[in-house]
């Protein structure tokens, strides 16, 4: 592992920091929450909100005592790497934590029902029945919505309903039900799947209560003063339609006059507004009682949001790369058969490159509480205002090797004190990461912040702040840089 490129990253779905062992049982809930969700790394010797290297006393007796904390304390059992990383004078203990194919584990002390821990963002959150039931699933390789339902039969597919979505594709079958996991064989008889049910089923209402779409449109930036909204409790593919009028009838769209041709320009692209709506329908956790799909329309932005976490094994980072888990198979098969998916993992590409081409933010993707948002963005792009010394800096930060602030006021020939400013105001606008034991470690050193991890705090530089807000701004920057002192 290489310590000072993890050290650049925030804490976060598959990182954590943690000064010492004084509270085992929290270490032990992040193994358990790790291993159960996406893997991650566990450092210790390290202060989880400043990041500074505190180093530990007797790495080999820390290394052991982890290790036997872990045999005695989580079941099934684990074995994650261990390793002692340097730090000059002082070892950091890493404990590389990988998905575990024997999910769900848990903390013994508390039991297989209330020692589940999953990870959500920075924080470790107990399971509820319904996640370690999906733990279970995702052991046995199976997907939700092919469970059987053995209390109905077939017919309680409105197979007229299915023909009617599939009409402009191709002619549907009765063979076809099988073939697409609408319909299963349960004890000698064919039933339907809860696939089945939640995209044709004639009572579906009955048996998925939440299986629908909130839509709501707000005046402002907030929720408190609704102006439209719509319950849309149709079949999924029609639902989908008519959540996109929904959000047509309530966002403006402008005449753009090229040279030659005139373009109509919505609030929000519709290639991602699609990829959005289709997305949440596609992997909501179904399982989930009491939470619709929720879409509501600020003045600024738009969200998008389904019950469940990303599928276990996934981040939001592996998604924006293309990767893709399908946790609803019967839903993916049949929406891919109709054509409004294409191939897994390009939904979330797709609405990104439609927010670039509008000149908009990338969507931000968060999990949040057990849901998974979507928020797409209104306003037009902006970067942050870099004068010619800042760009010089991040040009010079840009070969990756990390510089230390005697290195870079060299660069653009300016007092270390007035170095150390500027590159206080680029930390807090999340564009550089400082690596180091603490305020006045001499050695300390600066890095290029990665684009993605450091997206969330990136976001509020993209409009042009107030005035009034600068000015404090600065004032803090200069405070702290004379708080300290000179490296």
């Amino acid at each position: 592992m290489d310590l000072i490129e993890l050290l650049r990253w925030s804490e976060g779905k598959t990182l954590e920091f943690k000064r010492d062992l004084s509270s085992p049982e929290g270490v032990l809930r992040s193994i358990v929450a790790f291993a159960n969700t996406a893997g991650g790394i566990l450092l210790i010797g390290v202060e989880d909100r400043t990041r500074r290297v505190c180093g530990t006393e007797n790495p080999l007796l820390l290394e052991e005592r982890l290790a036997s904390m872990i045999a005695d304390n989580i079941r099934p059992h684990l074995v994650p790497d261990l390793e002692i990383l340097p730090w000059r004078r002082t070892q950091v203990v890493a404990l590389q934590v990988y998905p575990s194919p024997s999910r769900p584990h848990f903390v013994k002390a508390f039991g297989p029902e209330a020692g589940v821990f999953v990870r959500i963002g920075s924080t470790n959150r107990r399971a509820d029945r319904e996640l370690i039931a999906e733990l279970g699933r995702l052991t046995r390789n199976e997907s939700f919505d092919e469970q059987p339902m053995p209390a109905l039969n077939s017919e309680a597919i409105d197979f007229r309903a299915a023909s009617e979505c599939f009409h402009p594709v191709r002619k549907l079958k009765r063979s076809d039900l099988p073939t697409l996991r609408l319909t299963v064989k349960h004890q000698g008889r064919w039933v339907p799947t809860i696939g089945g049910i939640l995209l044709f089923g004639k009572n579906r209402e009955a048996h998925f209560p939440d299986a629908w779409i909130q839509a709501g449109r707000f005046e402002g930036t907030s929720r408190n003063h609704i102006l439209d909204t719509a319950e849309i409790r149709n079949l999924p593919m029609r639902a989908i339609e008519e959540t996109i009028a929904f959000i047509r009838r309530n966002t403006s769209r402008e005449a753009v006059i090229g040279e030659v041709h005139r373009t109509d320009r919505w609030t929000f692209p519709p290639a991602a507004v699609r990829e959005a709506i289709v997305n949440a329908v596609v992997h909501a956790d179904y399982s989930q009682r009491g939470a619709p799909i929720r879409v509501s329309i600020f003045s600024d932005r738009m969200e998008v949001e389904n019950p469940g976490l990303l599928p276990f094994g996934l981040t939001v980072e592996d998604i924006q790369k293309g990767l893709s888990k399908l946790r609803n198979r019967v839903i993916g098969r049949v929406f891919h058969a109709l054509g409004l998916i294409e191939q897994w993992g390009s939904g979330i590409r797709r609405m990104t490159a439609a927010c670039h081409e509008a000149g908009l933010a990338d969507p931000l993707l968060e999990e949040i509480g057990m849901h998974f948002r979507v928020t797409l963005f209104s306003q037009r792009r902006k970067g942050p205002t870099l004068d010619d010394i800042d760009q010089t800096i991040l040009r010079a930060l840009g070969k990756g090797h990390g510089l230390s602030t005697h290195e870079i006021a060299a660069r653009i020939q300016k007092s270390a004190r007035a170095t150390r400013t500027r590159l206080l105001a680029l930390v807090e606008r999340a564009l550089v990461v400082e690596v180091g034991t603490g305020l006045k470690d001499p050695r300390r050193r600066y890095f290029l912040a990665e684009a993605k991890p450091v997206r969330k705090f990136f976001l509020p530089f993209l409009n042009a702040q107030t005035t009034p807000q600068k000015k404090i701004a600065d004032q803090k920057l200069r405070l702290r840089a004379k708080q300290e002192s000179p490296e």
